[in-house]
């Protein structure tokens, strides 16, 4: 019996050499074998085993190893720009010898202008995507940047559309067409997942793309900067309201309250509204129940530690009110209060000061033309890659899931602003309950602009994609 063992021990250590030994030329080939992609060229292919990334540029290291995969690196539509500048769509893509027979687009972040390693490591908890099998791409958008906020870009026409909605659409076709010659069979589901900008691709995916994807997660979506970033500016001008001013009368950036103060206003909020969803535990899940108001905390009698002046907590509600026109309407959002607010981080809660990276024309503002800028934001070259469209009953049709998430806490896309989108998008597609069905929306508090913050900000959302998408 142990000599049969061993034998056949030693026959499937052979067959399994051989074939890591075959799927390693396989991946070589790629580099040269033609595909019926015009444009196209492979730039890398390599084998790899036992793969540690390099650091990120934001997020905590990965410190983990990736099992054996065929990396893939290559360009789309390589060509000369705007002022003699060279673009190209540029792509990862990882194929993994242990296949599930599902592909991953893994959505970008900021402005993009580099591809990231794909890995698909967003809300899948301790399994990254790659980990379980799946085949895993990511690109550029179309242009390389100097860092996430390189703007550069947009002066060439085909690269900003290229970010705005079409270089994820070629890449995902591409992309099915390597792995399908790669593993001799098409991917049998895909699914799209990312945070921010990546929310927003996911979003434009559904809405434009609606037979692309069986499964979408969009986290935080960056649905439409240009309003949004009018309410960042909205925050800070509010805020200088109530801040120290230098001899000149220009507002000191930051001090519109001290550390005490932010820690008073967040226990105050927690006071009022912890307890709503059932348990005291530091986590208000019951946002819209929240009867927290500044003005309750505006002193009675001297000014100490326990209360605001009165001008801090008019600053307070009206920054987290959101920006209104000279008619008091709306023209985005407000902000939620909650356990994250004051949070450090690569994007600082609303009173933790720090440079915002896309808010430092506020910082020193005392006023702002909301009519103006939001008429910039409406205007339909700058709203071109919004992903504010509603009707969705070709995706949903298709048998389409669309999962979003939000940080209660974001300090740079509200998480209102997609519960807004949430309810918009259920009315025009037959109402909440239909919409259930295939669509859910899931607010997290505490946690920042994707991750960070005062809880929880790890979890796994790729399960629950797959479940709902392959077993109902």
């Amino acid at each position: 019996m142990k000599r049969i063992i061993l034998v056949l021990f030693a026959s499937v250590l052979t067959q399994s050499t051989n074939l890591n030994a075959q799927t390693q030329g396989q991946c070589a080939d790629l580099a040269t074998h033609p595909l019926p992609a015009p444009g196209l060229e492979i730039t890398l292919a390599e084998w790899r085993e036992n793969y540690t990334p390099p650091p990120r540029p934001f997020g905590p290291p990965v410190t983990q190893t990736f099992p054996p995969h065929c990396h893939l690196e290559g360009v789309l539509d390589r060509r000369t720009g705007h002022e003699g500048k060279p673009y190209a769509i540029a792509f990862a893509l990882n194929l993994p010898d242990n296949w599930n027979g599902r592909f991953l687009f893994q959505g970008g972040g900021g402005l993009n202008g580099s591809v990231l390693p794909p890995l698909g490591l967003e809300v899948a908890g301790d399994t990254p995507a790659l980990t379980r099998g799946f085949a895993v791409a990511s690109t550029d958008s179309g242009h390389q940047g100097q860092g996430p906020f390189d703007v550069s870009f947009i002066a060439d026409q085909e690269a900003l559309l290229n970010f705005h909605q079409f270089a994820n659409a070629r890449v995902t076709v591409i992309a099915k067409q390597i792995l399908a010659e790669y593993y001799g069979r098409a991917a049998e589901h895909s699914y799209f997942v990312g945070c921010s900008t990546g929310g927003r691709e996911g979003m434009l995916m559904s809405q434009r793309y609606p037979f692309y994807y069986d499964g979408i997660v969009a986290g935080a979506p960056a649905m439409r900067t240009g309003f949004s970033n009018l309410a960042l500016k909205w925050v800070s001008v509010s805020l200088n309201q109530a801040a120290s001013k230098d001899p000149a009368g220009n507002p000191l950036p930051d001090s519109a309250f001290s550390d005490a103060e932010k820690q008073l206003i967040i226990g105050k909020f927690l006071q009022a509204c912890d307890a709503n969803d059932g348990i005291a535990d530091g986590l208000v899940y019951d946002t819209h129940g929240c009867g927290f108001d500044p003005a309750d905390l505006i002193c009675q009698a001297e000014k100490d530690d326990s209360c605001l002046r009165a001008e801090q907590a008019q600053a307070l509600k009206q920054a987290f009110a959101g920006p209104k026109d000279t008619r008091g309407i709306p023209v985005y959002t407000g902000f939620l209060f909650d356990t994250g607010i004051a949070a450090k981080g690569f994007i600082p809660g609303l009173l933790a000061g720090g440079t915002s990276p896309v808010d430092s024309a506020g910082r020193t503002a005392l006023a702002q033309d909301v009519d103006a800028e939001a008429l910039a934001a409406a205007d339909p070259l700058a709203s071109y890659g919004n992903s504010t469209w509603t009707n969705l009953n070709s995706y949903s049709g298709s048998g389409g899931k669309l999962m979003f998430y939000h940080g209660v806490s974001d300090a740079w896309f509200s998480a209102l602003d997609t519960i807004d989108y949430y309810e918009r998008m259920s009315a025009v597609n037959g109402g909440m309950d239909k919409v259930r069905n295939w669509s859910r929306a899931f607010l997290v508090p505490g946690m920042g602009h994707c991750a960070g913050g005062q809880s929880l900000d790890q979890f796994d959302m790729l399960t629950a994609i797959v479940d709902w998408v392959e077993k109902g």
